[in-house]
């Protein structure tokens, strides 16, 4: 195959959706790792990789959203940061083969960097290298930094993919609705900021996930484009915007709604489309279907 950030210049590309929401339907229990199961239930995580690709998903992500030191060290596994991160990116190859891409999937380390907190960049950026070396290891093609809300702790993951393997690597960040019509981070990164720094850092590919639903999204896609014309966007919203019923949190959007806005998201500049929270592989079925036609 091309590689991923060459393919998608020419070619628009359906992703997968949630892999939590996927998990949990599989008996994940509260305070349960979910990257554990890529050792201790393989079998499971398989199948979600599975009901992705069946789904019509040209890029098959990984069950790694949470697997760098810091995240794991809650549960214990700290020193099982390298086995994890290969496992993970060894099973979405089985099923990936050699017609799909595997996009390994790198999270936030939940903790704050200098001048904020008491992590330092050295720290962090080791961190995410020793994540990104396994998913090489494993058989990944690309990485994904993802959910991101600190520009610094973005970029320091993006440098360490860059400098210690060679797989594409893609930047995504979380933006919400601001009072003043606007988009911005937690941390109050704007979507301009961030496709600067990150293009600076090495992104080969920038975007959005989580967050807001597809209607935000819309949005953010064409301030990314616009700040950056001749880079690929990802756009991975999740199934609408999440209410509380019964306590519960939900993802409101049906399969078919969110696929009826696939052709305003590669109008306003998208390449890949995939899902966040609440999406399942019958919204990325959906989408696929919308997409096939617009090609």
């Amino acid at each position: 195959m091309r590689r991923l950030e060459e393919r998608v210049r020419q070619e628009l590309l359906i992703c997968d959706g949630g892999m939590g929401t996927q998990l949990h339907a599989l008996g994940l229990q509260p305070g349960e790792c979910p990257e554990a199961w890529c050792l201790d239930k393989p079998a499971l995580v398989r199948s979600v990789h599975q009901a992705y690709r069946a789904a019509g998903s040209a890029i098959v992500e990984t069950n790694t959203f949470g697997g760098n030191r810091y995240k794991l060290a809650h549960y214990g596994l700290a020193e099982s940061v390298a086995a994890i991160n290969r496992a993970g990116a060894a099973l979405a190859r089985e099923v990936a083969g050699d017609t799909q891409h595997v996009m390994a999937s790198m999270g936030p380390t939940g903790a704050f960097m200098e001048p904020y907190g008491d992590e330092t960049e050295a720290a962090f950026y080791e961190a995410f290298a020793e994540q990104a070396r396994a998913f090489e290891e494993g058989g990944a093609d690309a990485v994904i930094v993802e959910t991101m809300m600190a520009i610094e702790e973005c970029c320091v993951a993006v440098r360490a993919v860059r400098a210690c393997t060679g797989l594409t690597c893609l930047a995504s960040f979380t933006f919400d609705p601001q009072p003043d019509g606007g988009y911005a981070s937690m941390m109050g990164v704007t979507p301009e900021q961030f496709a600067r720094q990150a293009l600076a850092a090495g992104a080969h590919i920038i975007g959005a996930n989580c967050g807001t639903g597809a209607d935000h999204m819309l949005a953010i896609v064409a301030r990314l484009r616009a700040a950056a014309p001749e880079v690929p966007v990802i756009a991975m919203p999740n199934a609408g915007m999440p209410v509380l019923v019964n306590g519960e949190t939900v993802f409101p959007e049906a399969p078919d709604e969110m696929a009826a806005k696939v052709g305003r998201l590669v109008a306003a500049g998208a390449s890949i489309l995939g899902g966040c929270c609440g999406t399942t592989p019958a919204h990325i079925a959906a989408m696929a279907r919308q997409l096939h036609s617009i090609r």
